[in-house]
């Protein structure tokens, strides 16, 4: 959930930009798996994919894994400012990051103790230490506004640092959570998107699946991101589909398709000739629209 950014006006990025090669060395790394990527300048460092990093953020020093190796970007591809590689990461720098993601674990516990003391309306879902231990982080998924202000308080007198609540949304929760999905297979976005997509109801109407929201939702209660995977080639063996009830030439006279199958590339016609009507089955290559 790190970030490699800071506000700069749309000027200041301009000018950084000009003053860049046209490509630019840069790095992939991840801070949570399979979380998004951040582009970093390796500042001559060579490293290879899942080398441990100490790079410069936003939040300050963080620990991360390289996922994109060394290699040359268009500069009009990066999102600016970029920040740098400080480091491949040193036996002790492992052993802070381990000795964190143990300290987050007590630190959970603790926070949902305090909640409960509270008796505030919401779940708290992680916890993440900053590699410095500058900050600690809470990230809590809840139905609407809290104030959690006397809780942020308790939680700075116990740890003796500073403390971030964040609301996060459902999807959010799920890809931190973790689960099976109908397919029996891990969630998607625990196992491998880097970002969630976008997905609608007309992607699963194209697909001509069931609209029943429940087989289509995933954990989350939104449509399922799989929805997206195919949905590119439907969308291209469609717009080469007749639609139904349209009239077409065929072989065999002139018909009304009333069936397709856009992805065999297959249309049922309904040919009327001679006061006869009979149905046949055609590759779309071989009719074609009145």
């Amino acid at each position: 959930m790190s970030e490699n950014k800071e506000t700069l006006t749309q000027q200041e990025i301009d000018e950084l930009r000009d003053s860049l090669p046209a490509e630019v060395e840069i790095v992939g790394i991840r801070f949570k798996k399979p979380g998004k990527i951040y582009y970093f300048l390796p500042e001559g460092i060579a490293l290879k994919q899942d080398d441990n990093v100490i790079v410069k953020t936003a939040r300050g020093l963080e620990y991360g894994t390289v996922a994109i190796p060394n290699r040359l970007e268009d500069k009009n591809n990066l999102v600016l400012p970029i920040r740098s590689v400080v480091r491949r990461a040193t036996k002790a720098d492992d052993q802070q990051y381990e000795s964190n993601l143990e300290s987050e674990k007590e630190a959970f516990k603790v926070c949902q103790e305090k909640i409960d003391e509270h008796k505030l309306d919401m779940k708290l879902v992680d916890v993440e230490y900053t590699f410095d231990n500058n900050k600690l982080l809470f990230y809590f998924t809840a139905d609407g506004r809290i104030d959690f202000r006397e809780l942020v308080k308790d939680l700075a007198s116990v740890f003796k640092t500073r403390i971030e609540l964040r609301q996060i949304g459902i999807r959010d929760e799920t890809k931190l959570m973790g689960g099976l999905g109908v397919c029996g297979r891990p969630f998607c976005c625990k196992s491998f998107l880097s970002e969630f997509v976008q997905v609608s109801i007309k992607m699963a109407k194209e697909q001509n699946l069931s609209l029943n929201s429940s087989k289509i939702s995933g954990a989350c209660g939104k449509l399922m991101c799989c929805l997206r995977y195919e949905h590119e080639t439907y969308e291209d063996a469609i717009k080469r589909t007749p639609k139904l009830d349209s009239k077409v030439n065929t072989p065999d006279g002139v018909g009304v398709v009333i069936e397709t199958n856009p992805l065999a590339g297959l249309v049922r016609v309904r040919i009327e000739k001679d006061q006869d009507k009979t149905i046949k089955l055609f590759k779309c290559s071989e009719v074609a629209k009145i």
